[in-house]
């Protein structure tokens, strides 16, 4: 589904970010990248949502070379990938609902589209009944989970978290990962960057480490901490 190849990067005040990077992601596969700050985290999600263009290599989703991509197909191609924030990114003053609608109104969604999925989004991240409720209203937790329906409402193939448990404690934490490996186990695709060691333990999913920019472990069933000889 996706192949990272010989992949570089290069900001323009100097900093070597990533350096010849490659990865091939099946369909359906659950993948955590890890490493320090500084290590090409952020960098690598940010090169396969097309936000970035790498110096170097090809990002192949679904066999085509994204980093080929013509400006104006670019929001096409991201309304295929679902993404979770940090720090929510929540429009305060509308609702919940509202909040997860509005990724399906910027692509043109009918209102009956929208009345069906979006209590159906909101059902499979545990959060049936807060629809009317504001972000406010809720708890950090529940915040992070209108996020997550807001990037499956789409039925995307591909979600992108970035630190999506970063702010939150860890029972909560665990809540989240509960519904993105739902998520998951319906075929979407996941990549989720963090520095959470107790969740990338808990879960054992695939582990990719990035080490000042370069992938230096890729492990299936993978633990944070590589024990190995």
């Amino acid at each position: 589904m996706i192949e990272v190849q010989q992949v570089s990067m290069v900001y323009p005040n100097g900093v070597n970010a990533l350096e010849q990077i490659n990865i091939c992601i099946e369909r359906g596969e659950f993948v955590f990248v890890v490493g320090e700050s500084g290590a090409g985290k952020s960098t690598l999600i940010r090169l396969i949502c097309r936000e970035y263009l790498p110096s170097k290599g090809s990002i192949k989703i679904h066999g085509r070379d994204i980093t080929r991509l013509k400006r104006r197909e670019v929001p096409l191609l991201r309304r295929n990938i679902g993404v979770v924030f940090q720090d929510f990114r929540l429009l305060n003053n509308r609702t919940v609902f509202d909040n997860v609608a509005f990724a399906m109104q910027v692509i043109g969604s009918t209102g009956r589209d929208v009345r069906k999925r979006v209590p159906e989004a909101l059902e499979l991240v545990g959060l049936t009944g807060k629809a009317k409720m504001k972000p406010l209203e809720l708890s950090g937790g529940e915040q992070q989970r209108v996020c997550l329906a807001r990037a499956i409402v789409n039925q995307p193939a591909l979600i992108i978290a970035d630190e999506p448990t970063g702010n939150l404690d860890p029972k909560t934490s665990m809540g989240i990962m509960d519904a993105l490996k739902n998520i998951n186990i319906r075929g979407t695709t996941i990549i989720m960057a963090t520095h959470a060691k107790e969740i990338v333990d808990t879960m054992r999913q695939r582990v990719v480490v990035l080490e000042g920019g370069k992938l230096v472990r890729d492990e299936r069933r993978g633990e944070y901490t590589h024990h190995g000889c």
